[in-house]
C-alpha cells in the first residue's frame, strides 16, 4: 500500500515537477491525458494505466505544496535546462529507503514525458526496483462538472481529489 502511495504521489509530481529553486515550466489548465507504462523487478512485472486528470495552477501548487511536506522525503540533484527537468528523491517509508530518480521533458506547455526509476531497499512488497515511463497530453477543457485533481480511469472510475 504504501509503495502504491509513493508511486502516486510520485505520478502526480513528475510532470509537475518538485520546485526548489528552479522551477520547471508551467503547464497548461484544463484536462490532460496520462499513459504510464511501470516495470517492477525482480520479475520484470510490467502494468500500463490510461487516464484523465482535470488541472490548474492552483490544483499543480497544491500538489507541490504536499510533495515538500511529505515526512521521511527529501529531494536534491534538481536541475532544470530549457524543457528537460531532473530531480532525485530520497525517501524512508516504513523502514525501506526509496531513491528516485526523474526526468521530465516539456514541449512547450502541452506535452511532458516523464522517465522514472526507484529502488527500494530492503523490497517493499517484493520490489526492489520500479521503472515508469510515462507521456502526457494536454486534450482541452475540463468536462462540465469536472474539477482540478478529478482523474478518469480507462475503466470510466473517477476520483476526486479532496483538498
Amino acid at each position: 500500500m504504501k509503495k502504491m502511495l509513493v508511486f502516486v504521489a510520485a505520478a502526480l509530481l513528475a510532470p509537475i515537477g518538485i520546485a526548489n529553486a528552479v522551477d520547471p515550466p508551467e503547464q497548461k489548465e484544463g484536462l490532460w491525458s496520462s499513459r504510464s507504462q511501470t516495470i517492477d523487478n525482480p520479475g520484470n512485472n510490467k502494468s500500463e494505466q490510461t487516464s484523465t486528470i482535470c488541472r490548474n495552477h492552483a490544483y499543480d501548487q497544491y500538489v507541490l505544496s504536499i510533495a515538500k511536506g511529505v515526512k521521511g522525503c527529501t529531494t536534491g540533484g534538481e536541475s532544470t535546462q530549457g524543457g528537460k527537468h531532473s530531480v532525485e528523491m530520497h525517501c524512508v517509508v516504513a523502514g525501506t529507503v526509496i531513491d528516485s530518480k526523474s526526468t521530465t521533458i516539456f514541449q512547450g506547455d502541452t506535452e511532458a514525458h516523464v522517465e522514472s526509476h526507484s529502488t527500494y531497499t530492503p523490497a517493499m512488497g517484493g520490489v526492489s526496483e520500479t521503472t515508469t515511463i510515462m507521456d502526457q497530453k494536454y486534450v482541452g477543457s475540463c468536462p462540465a462538472g469536472a474539477q482540478p485533481g478529478d482523474i478518469t480511469y480507462a475503466d470510466g472510475r473517477v476520483t476526486h481529489w479532496k483538498h
